[in-house]
């Protein structure tokens, strides 16, 4: 794992390191983007890694996201998107996290995402970038290690 400017990481290894069993993830789609077969694979990706998902489906604010993350006590928020609003969407996740005081939530960012916009991310609370080329093994190795990281398991 790559750190970028001490404030999270783009994702670059390969094997897992760490069991993934008790790992919570929320998988979301953000905003208006209605493109969700990518979120649907990675949901199916992490569940046959033995993670216990949940799918919020298309159209949600980052409010919504976090209340259901909140809900579902989970470790992990990955959202995936293409519609190229990442920025401003990822900023409004991470600042309703914290409003909610649910800073211990991780979140994870995929999709269609530029480099150039990694540093934004990462210094508004994004935890890890997943880039878009990303194998099913590097998926999982990234949101476990994140989890093991924070000692969770």
């Amino acid at each position: 794992m790559a750190d970028t400017k001490g404030a999270g990481a783009v994702i670059e290894a390969n094997e897992p390191s760490h069991t993934t069993a008790t790992i919570r993830v929320l998988v979301a789609k953000l905003g208006l983007d209605g493109h969700d077969r990518g979120a649907k694979v990675v949901a199916r990706i992490l569940r046959d890694a033995g993670m216990e998902v949940v799918y919020t489906g298309l159209y949600k604010s980052p409010k919504d996201v976090v209340q259901a993350a909140i809900q579902e006590d989970v470790d992990v928020i990955g959202v995936s998107l293409l519609s190229g609003s990442h920025v401003p969407l990822f900023r409004e996740l991470c600042r309703c996290l914290r409003e909610e005081g649910a800073e211990h939530v991780l979140v994870v960012a995929g999709g269609v995402i530029p480099e150039q916009d990694y540093p934004a991310l990462l210094e508004c609370g994004v935890d890890a970038i997943v880039p878009q080329e990303a194998r099913a093994g590097l998926i999982v190795t990234a949101i476990t290690d994140l989890v093991a990281a924070r000692g969770r398991i």
